[in-house]
């Protein structure tokens, strides 16, 4: 499939979810008035390359296993699902972070993906409220269809994590101030020119997000995306300027560390956080 067309399902997919109190299902959105802007600077990626950065980014999240698949990490409230974790909320509870799982789901039936499970086209919200009461079911049938749709579709996973990608610069864009937009504009074009820097910018989007949803911040800072490209330190194209990336990335992560509340024990992840931000600068 196309960039263009990916985007223009992304920019569907991605509208929020209605909560829904009549009928519990999911629909397929209307058109968003405003479509995500075609980003041109983004390098067209073969169908290799992106089997290889799907992959890297399941082993990222779950060690590349079916059972990470379904999983509810210690000390979260809600679960992460898919090779890229996506966020689904337990109802009644809406955390800071942006959920995505729902529109994954909603970018599925758009791209007319089969065997989506039944139940989860009637659960808007993640029907588990606890991770004792998940952990309790993930040998159960629900939990499994799921892991076995989502083991299926690794690529459709792939593609909805690209699509959330290339979308992500007009939206940053549109959210930074304006004496940081050349800059960042500047610094994703120069990550974006080797395919470890595509696989740089896919990653890190989907790990830590674009960096605009002003719920995601520790003391009004935030991590995500937009703040890395605006932080590096001057690089030249290409390798330099993927480096500078995954180091600004660590900087990022390090400095939510220490504005989380003590409590969250955000510490616990400072390795596995530096050691994918690491895999950024090594040859796809």
């Amino acid at each position: 499939m196309k960039s263009s067309h990916l985007l223009t399902i992304i920019s569907t997919s991605l509208l929020p979810l209605t909560a829904c109190s009549v009928a519990p299902t999911y629909s397929a959105p209307a058109m968003s008035a405003v479509s995500a802007q075609a980003n041109t600077v983004f390098p067209a990626l073969s169908e290799a390359s992106k089997r290889k950065i799907g992959k890297k980014i399941w082993q990222n999240e779950s060690a590349g296993t079916v059972s990470g698949l379904t999983a509810w990490n210690t000390g979260e409230e809600f679960p992460s699902l898919g090779i890229g974790h996506f966020i689904w909320y337990p109802k009644n509870y809406r955390g800071p972070y942006t959920e995505s799982f729902p529109a994954f789901i909603r970018y599925a039936q758009q791209r007319r993906a089969k065997g989506i499970p039944g139940w989860i086209l009637k659960s808007p919200s993640c029907p588990w409220t606890s991770r004792a009461s998940f952990n309790a079911a993930k040998n159960g049938a629900h939990l499994t269809s799921l892991r076995n749709f989502l083991a299926s579709n690794v690529e459709l996973q792939t593609d909805f994590i690209l699509a959330k990608s290339q979308a992500a610069l007009g939206k940053m864009l549109a959210a930074a101030p304006a004496a940081q937009r050349e800059t960042i504009r500047q610094n994703y074009a120069k990550v974006a020119t080797t395919p470890n820097g595509a696989y740089a910018l896919i990653d890190y989007v989907n790990f830590k997000g674009e960096g605009i949803n002003p719920k995601e911040r520790y003391k009004g800072q935030g991590w995500g995306m937009l703040q890395v490209l605006a932080n590096m330190r001057p690089a030249t194209n290409g390798q330099p300027a993927v480096k500078e990336f995954s180091a600004s990335a660590k900087r990022m992560l390090d400095l939510r560390i220490r504005n989380s509340n003590p409590a969250r024990g955000e510490n616990r992840w400072r390795e596995g956080w530096n050691n994918r931000c690491d895999t950024y600068a090594r040859p796809l």
